[in-house]
């Protein structure tokens, strides 16, 4: 009912809500091939069996550190402007049309098929070694997962990185004494850039000290243990729905002898954790040299602002001191120039060279002696 007595039909109701619910993904698979979606949460909750509390993560309207959360079927991906869910075949990426995104849906539309296709056309004499050259490439590619989670990585590193060039050369060509506001805008808005990157680091950081979070993040792996393990009853209905999935538990049901040690083995991801936490804790190293260099080039205007204001200082001290002595003068001259009869100032006018010499010198001594002190107690300058 509205607000004036009015029935609002539910349908429009309806409408209103799916239409502020609904947010716009691109959907690549392993092929490169991409669709764009407007759907709402819960159709990709569905889709990536993910929970409310993680998608809430992706929500740009909501600030959240940056995070790369490994779940059952999915990595939860959010890295600043890249927000992602990348599934053992396909990855969901968030505002396709952002300005930000658009050259990340490009990576990977070119980097996310297999290079495994490069084995066909070498003719029928060695169709043999070539398939079983394509089976054994096959079997130790990178996995999809990887692949897009290294793209999204790289994207955010080089993002980043590139913030940082352009600040350093803009600080060191822009810093002077002359734009103390301009350098506090600076060093404010290096502040927050470096919590960025700081943000970044700290998240990569975490998953390479835990290797059961690493371990999350094969999907892949993760999908071949439960397929090996209801091998008896069949494939789930979800893994079926992907020729991919299908190749791989296919893969997976030839060679099911598989250790403990292999399972648990993070040490592919870890080398590229590791090769992207080097580049962001560079440019962290970037951005504290440049902090260090804001903060010295600060430390040199401030030093000269205190010369300066000593030097201010000191002329105060040469005025105040001549005041006074030009005081102690016009007192003298005022003691002589009173209105007030007296005996002895007839015939003796010639007193009046000596009372203005005298006077004088008096001034003049008093005025070098105060200098004299302060000289000599450090107070201004040789």
């Amino acid at each position: 009912m509205g607000r004036d007595g009015f029935v609002v039909p539910g349908d429009i109701q309806l409408a209103s809500k799916k239409k502020t619910a609904v947010s716009s993904w691109v959907l690549m698979n392993d092929n490169g091939e991409s669709t764009i979606l407007d759907v709402d949460k819960y159709v990709i909750m569905r889709r990536v069996h993910i929970h409310a509390r993680d998608l809430r993560i992706l929500d740009p309207l909501l600030s959240y550190p940056s995070t790369i959360l490994g779940r059952e079927r999915a990595i939860v991906l959010n890295l600043e402007h890249i927000k992602a869910i990348i599934t053992a075949d396909e990855v969901l990426l968030r505002d396709p049309m952002d300005d930000n995104v658009i050259p990340i849906v490009e990576e990977l539309q070119r980097r996310l098929p297999a290079v495994s296709t490069s084995f066909q056309g070498q003719g029928e004499e060695e169709d043999l070694g070539a398939q079983n050259d394509a089976e054994a490439a096959e079997e130790n590619e990178f996995p999809f997962e990887f692949r897009a989670l290294e793209v999204a990585l790289e994207a955010i590193c080089s993002f980043l990185d590139a913030r940082t060039r352009s600040w350093k050369l803009y600080n060191y060509v822009q810093i002077s004494s002359r734009n103390l506001d301009r350098v506090r805008k600076l060093k404010s808005a290096m502040t927050r850039l470096t919590n960025r990157v700081q943000k970044v680091r700290d998240e990569l950081e975490q998953l390479l000290d835990d290797d059961d979070d690493m371990a999350d993040l094969y999907l892949s792996r993760k999908l071949t243990r439960a397929s090996s393990s209801s091998s008896g009853s069949g494939a789930p209905l979800w893994f079926l729905a992907s020729p991919t999935i299908g190749s791989r538990i296919s893969r997976t049901s030839r060679a099911s002898a598989v250790t403990t040690h292999e399972e648990n083995d993070v040490e592919e991801l870890e080398m590229l954790l590791e090769a992207y936490f080097m580049q962001i804790d560079g440019t962290l190293n970037k951005l504290s040299t440049l902090r260090e260099y804001i903060d010295d080039t600060e430390d040199y205007i401030n030093i000269q602002l205190d010369n300066h204001r000593n030097q201010l200082i000191q002329l105060e001290l040469f005025l105040s001191s001549g005041t006074v002595c030009l005081s102690i003068y016009s007192l003298v001259a005022a003691i002589f120039g009173m209105n007030i009869p007296y005996t002895w100032r007839n015939d003796h006018g010639y007193m009046f060279k000596w009372v203005v010499i005298l006077s004088g010198m008096a001034c003049a001594s008093i005025f070098l002696s105060i200098i004299s002190y302060a000289r000599g107690k450090g107070l201004v300058g040789s």
